[in-house]
């Protein structure tokens, strides 16, 4: 029965579907160091997940994170990851027992026994979303159709399938999509009510699942999208707001995740030998938010690094539209 995880939950899914996948193939010959049953782990979506595709493409600072104080506190140099350290699929690999999985667009890398990362800070769904400067979901399952002939070439057709259903997809995607409207001039959601426009974004998720299980995968985990309304960023959009939440961006999350929920439950009852994990990322932010200290946060509701109310703008590292920007002492 499909499950609305805890994180235990949802990391114990994808520690036991990529179990026993632990020596890189590097060519041909040696592909047969690997675990005759190995399992590759994809990456889908954006910030959230996204190890440096940013780096390799003509972007904005606004959707790269490659300069201090990025990945000051585990990697000690700025790696393209939004945040200080490590992100969720790292731990994931970690306790997989698998080396970080790369970047699709990082120069020099061609070998994808193990997988590869194709998330884009700041990419959405919809094509429409930052369009320009992200790799967009459409984009990436693209990428992932190229790895997928790598594989038919160095396996076979059979070994390939086989391979990639035992392939765990990791995706987390859609916040971009509700957020970028009311950051940009966009008026893409001004055309649609808002049920439309999450439709909208639920279908082309539903089309690269579709994609993905049509290649063979059939192992997806998904993480729902916090409340979008409440995190710095948003909180500040509208002046006078108080320091309330922006109740028209939580709407938007709540309602995708509903469709998220409902989309994955149908899916599972629909297509053969699929599996999933879906990780409520929008409770467990939420209660880090309003009880810090129990998780070992001083503070919930101020970003570590930024300017302005909550630190909401985001000019982190200087390199930015807005220069100036403040630190948390202790982002670790």
């Amino acid at each position: 029965m499909a499950r609305l995880s805890s994180f235990f939950i949802f990391s114990f899914f994808l520690q036991v579907a990529l179990f026993a996948t632990c020596c890189r193939g590097e060519s041909k010959e040696q592909q047969h160091q690997l675990p005759k049953k190995h399992v590759p782990f994809f990456i889908f979506g954006d910030s959230i997940l996204d190890a440096g595709n940013n780096n390799y493409i003509n972007t904005s600072t606004l959707d790269q994170a490659n300069f201090w104080p990025y990945g000051l506190t585990f990697f000690n140099y700025p790696t393209g990851r939004f945040s200080d350290g490590r992100l969720i699929p790292d731990f994931i690999a970690k306790y997989a027992k698998l080396p970080l999985i790369p970047p699709f667009l990082q120069p020099g890398f061609r070998q994808y026994y193990l997988g590869v990362n194709f998330a884009s800070a700041g990419a959405g769904a919809l094509v429409e979303t930052f369009q320009g400067f992200v790799i967009d979901l459409k984009t990436q399952l693209r990428y992932y159709y190229k790895v997928d002939s790598w594989f038919r070439h160095k396996l076979g057709n059979d070994e390939a399938k086989a391979t990639m259903s035992r392939a765990v997809h990791l995706f987390s995607i859609g916040t971009n999509d509700y957020a970028s409207p009311f950051l940009t001039n966009s008026t893409i959601s001004n055309n649609y009510n808002k049920s439309t426009y999450v439709g909208m974004v639920i279908g082309n998720i539903t089309t690269v699942i579709n994609g993905i299980y049509k290649r063979g995968g059939r192992k997806f985990a998904f993480i729902n999208l916090p409340d979008l309304g409440c995190v710095p960023g948003m909180r500040i959009i509208k002046s006078g707001n108080n320091g309330s939440c922006f109740e028209e961006a939580t709407r938007l999350a709540s309602l995708h995740n509903k469709a998220l929920s409902k989309l994955l439950y149908e899916l599972e009852k629909q297509l053969k030998g699929f599996k999933y994990s879906l990780f409520d990322l929008n409770s467990n932010l939420r209660q880090r938010m309003e009880h810090p200290s129990k998780y070992g946060f001083k503070e919930g509701e101020t970003a570590c690094c930024g300017t302005g109310e909550y630190r909401g703008v985001l000019s982190c590292g200087g390199k930015r539209p807005v220069k100036e920007f403040q630190l948390c002492k202790h982002p670790q």
